[in-house]
């Protein structure tokens, strides 16, 4: 990757703090605080200022395809994975809490700053955790100046704003209206400021909604209840549509994606099974009917939001559970759904599908109870190798014309 100028992320975006405020001698370390932030006309010089040191279009994420990991930044490392694994992955994706507070401004500028040392994609899912309401023109503007920097350092950046916001198990959840309108003012900001950073549109898959009985799904009466029932017969059920209603519009939208996970067969989830035969692909197209019931009112992911608007694909985060603690062979059922994922025929049917990002994690899981998952494809040495060639052969696979 050829640079103008050889600043770092963290560098960079310390020189544009310090051109808006007009301070001689600024570090990242020593930022305003929270409540402060870049006024709009000055993150737009900064960042104009930016361009001028390096060149922004080799950070733009490129029409090819994808692989990379959702790691455990406290326990795990990209090189200690690709030491695991025998392959680099070219995707990171971190999880950061949004508006910045000054620990999460800390860790987006060294994981940007990461990302452009390893030349790589950095995938940042903001969390809205205090709410949508709490997402301020201040904290936008702020993000803005900081991907342009980290654009400008070489670092291509991929933000998915409140993902899973169909589900029912987050405070920005089943919030139609609240969730468009803060997800375009950022994606106007975003584009504005950044050019070369994409904005990724990636509900969860739409089995099961509204996935009744989570603390924040939305029932008759509330604001925003009339827009999820969407064929108006005064229920929110699995008939209702799971992914228009939360839409921002393809102006704003440069990547559809999909939070896509094998759970187990049926739920309650928790126990150690194996994937059903074509679960994968069926659940992206809507046609999915198994052990978990019928699924075929789900709309057709990928026709819709892929191929019928022409935008790539992205599966942000992908797995199979494994609780170490109860009986099933690790093994069968993880191999079972990578070569789902990654099977050929993914590759001749879904050509769209860009970005795939394995979920390597061991971590306590609520949804089965508080007990420990593991979803690593690493986690032993004996699952990497063939895990890896599977990757590999969906990277290097023929791209239909």
């Amino acid at each position: 990757m050829r640079r103008a100028v050889t600043f770092t992320t963290t560098g960079l975006i310390a020189l544009l703090l310090a051109a808006c405020s007009g301070a001689a001698d600024v570090t990242l370390r020593a930022a305003a605080p929270t409540s402060t932030a870049t006024p709009p006309t000055e993150v737009k010089t900064a960042v104009a200022a930016s361009y001028q040191l390096q060149t922004p279009s080799t950070s733009a994420i490129q029409d090819r395809r994808y692989f990379g990991i959702n790691f455990d930044n406290d326990k795990d490392s990209p090189t200690a994975y690709s030491e695991r694994a025998g392959l680099q992955a070219e995707v990171l994706v971190r999880f950061f809490r949004f508006p910045l507070g000054t620990q999460d401004r800390s860790a987006l500028v060294d994981f940007l700053d990461q990302a452009a040392r390893l030349q790589v994609v950095a995938l940042v899912t903001l969390e809205p955790h205090d709410g949508l309401e709490a997402v301020t023109d201040q904290s936008i503007d702020e993000l803005a100046t900081i991907v342009a920097a980290a654009n400008a350092a070489g670092a291509p950046v991929m933000i998915r704003f409140a993902h899973e916001m169909n589900g029912s198990w987050y405070p920005w959840s089943q919030q139609p209206t609240p969730y468009i309108e803060t997800f375009r003012r950022i994606a106007t900001a975003v584009h504005t400021a950044a050019p070369a950073t994409t904005m990724l549109w990636a509900p969860n898959y739409g089995g099961g909604y509204p996935f009744q009985s989570g603390p924040y799904e939305t029932t008759s009466g509330e604001p925003g209840f009339e827009l999820l029932d969407t064929n108006a017969d005064g229920l929110l059920d699995i008939t209702d549509d799971p992914y228009a209603p939360y839409y921002p519009g393809d102006d704003v939208v440069d990547w559809v994606g999909m939070s896509l996970y094998h759970w187990g067969s049926a739920y309650p989830w928790g126990e150690n099974e194996v994937p059903e035969a074509g679960k994968f692909t069926t659940q992206l197209r809507g046609t999915y009917v198994g052990a978990n019931g019928d699924d075929t009112p789900v709309p057709d992911f990928y026709g819709e939001y892929a191929e019928s608007r022409d935008k790539p694909l992205a599966i942000p985060e992908t797995a199979a559970l494994y609780d170490p603690a109860q009986p099933g062979d690790e093994f069968t059922i993880k191999s079972t759904w990578w070569n789902q994922v990654f099977a050929p025929e993914v590759s001749a049917d879904f050509p769209l599908l860009r970005m795939i990002n394995w979920f390597e994690h061991r971590k306590i899981e609520n949804e089965v109870g508080g007990v420990i998952i593991d979803w690593r494809s690493t986690g032993d040495p004996s699952l990497a190798e063939p895990f890896t060639n599977h990757v590999r052969n969906w990277l290097h696979a023929p791209t239909a014309d």
